[in-house]
């Protein structure tokens, strides 16, 4: 059994969840999200919180057990209090900004690159070098940060390039000198 699978969920007083069989509909203050979950799990709610369990001890079933249960708990934490990303961008005039909703990345390129945000990603840039991707959808969220980030993946001889916040660019040393 899935040890992460067997936990319930608690579900806030704000957040109101709505089973149809393996449809899942989270309504909060910050937005509203819908999944149906795989085959294989079944769900429950009793008494304040999301219980997950899996059908049967085969195998796909064990596999979805965790997943299941873990995507219902970033749905609830998603519309109760969100997730956002932040993204450092290195490098002598490199830079980024805001434009309606649309974020427009400087990095080197001859040309600036845009990037349009899918429903319910906003985008806010501090200071021309810190870009914060913000969202109630974990996965959406994610993905729109790794697409900014492949626009300049950070170079390990000068550590240039757009990088995630905290992450540790391991750096190579250049040509050695003539003996």
């Amino acid at each position: 059994m899935s040890r992460i699978g067997k936990k319930p969920i608690p579900v806030p007083e704000k957040v109101d969840v709505t089973l149809d069989g393996l449809l899942v509909k989270v309504k909060g203050p910050k937005g509203e999200l819908e999944r149906t979950l795989p085959e294989g799990v079944s769900i429950s709610q009793a008494d304040g919180s999301i219980v997950v369990s899996a059908i049967s001890d085969k195998r796909k079933c064990r596999e979805r057990h965790g997943l299941s249960r873990t995507l219902v708990a970033n749905m609830i934490e998603g519309v109760s209090t969100g997730y956002s990303k932040k993204l450092e961008i290195v490098g002598v005039g490199s830079r980024a900004q805001v434009k309606g909703k649309t974020l427009v990345v400087s990095a080197g390129y001859s040309h600036p690159i845009e990037v349009v945000p899918p429903e319910g990603i906003t985008f806010k840039v501090e200071s021309n070098t810190n870009v914060f991707v913000s969202g109630i959808d974990k996965e959406l969220v994610g993905n729109e940060a790794a697409k900014i980030r492949s626009i300049r993946p950070p170079e390990p001889y000068k550590g240039k390039g757009i990088k995630y916040d905290g992450e540790r660019i391991i750096r190579k040393a250049g040509k050695s000198g003539k003996k």
